[in-house]
């Protein structure tokens, strides 16, 4: 199986050699590595392009810039996952003896956070995951080529398009929920306070889930992708 990683970037600049540099042993066992970019301003692109298989350009919006890798990649599974976000060692392997075993089509990670800290907030997100079948974009969502394609791809909206995606996969099948975790970063928690964002993600889910427009949602969230 061949496992393609795609990372969709805006703006990513101050973080994208490092992450990249984090995948280089993958693409030495032949994982394709492509990093999507969403019309940013700081050059990201430039620098990543001597780490990766391909630069795609798409529309700003991780719906749009994971659709748009994923229709450039040649492997036989996708992997998607945050600048942010760091793998856990052998996670070809992780992923192909999961699905192999498992017979599922798609799944993801644990997640804990860079620092070490609110583990208590991680292990209710994976706690969460397990029990709902949902999974978040910083759990790093993996799925085969045939499963993708016949959830029709990530729904084309500016927010919550990881719970929507999964809420299409699970008519595929159950997510493998793997607990090897993934490592990714607290800034957003700290930027606007634990408890805060805490309440905030609950509000923007509970609305999203009894029926607000994703664009509504978005504008609570204070994000709305670029009409490009």
């Amino acid at each position: 199986m061949m496992l393609s990683i795609v990372m969709p970037v805006l703006n990513e600049a101050a973080e994208i050699e490092a992450a990249l540099r984090a995948l280089a042993p993958l693409r030495e066992r032949g994982c394709e590595v492509i990093v999507v970019d969403g019309g940013g301003s700081d050059g990201t692109a430039d620098i990543a392009r001597t780490f990766v298989d391909k630069i795609v350009r798409a529309k700003r919006g991780r719906a749009w810039q994971m659709n748009a890798g994923a229709a450039a990649a040649n492997g036989d599974a996708f992997l998607f996952l945050h600048a942010d976000t760091r793998l856990p060692d052998s996670v070809d392997r992780i992923v192909h003896e999961g699905l192999a075993h498992s017979r599922k089509l798609w799944g993801r990670f644990d997640v804990r956070f860079s620092d070490g800290a609110l583990p208590l907030i991680a292990g209710m997100m994976n706690l969460r995951s397990r029990v709902t079948g949902i999974a978040t974009g910083d759990q790093a969502i993996f799925v085969s080529r045939t499963a993708f394609e016949k959830a029709g791809g990530f729904p084309e909206i500016p927010l919550m398009e990881d719970i929507a995606l999964s809420k299409m996969l699970k008519r595929v099948g159950p997510p493998l929920c793997l607990r090897a975790k993934v490592t990714t970063s607290p800034r957003r928690w700290h930027a606007r306070g634990v408890i805060r964002t805490v309440l905030l993600m609950w509000r923007l889910r509970l609305a999203y889930f009894f029926g607000m427009a994703p664009d509504r949602v978005a504008r609570l969230y204070g994000y709305a992708p670029a009409k490009n």
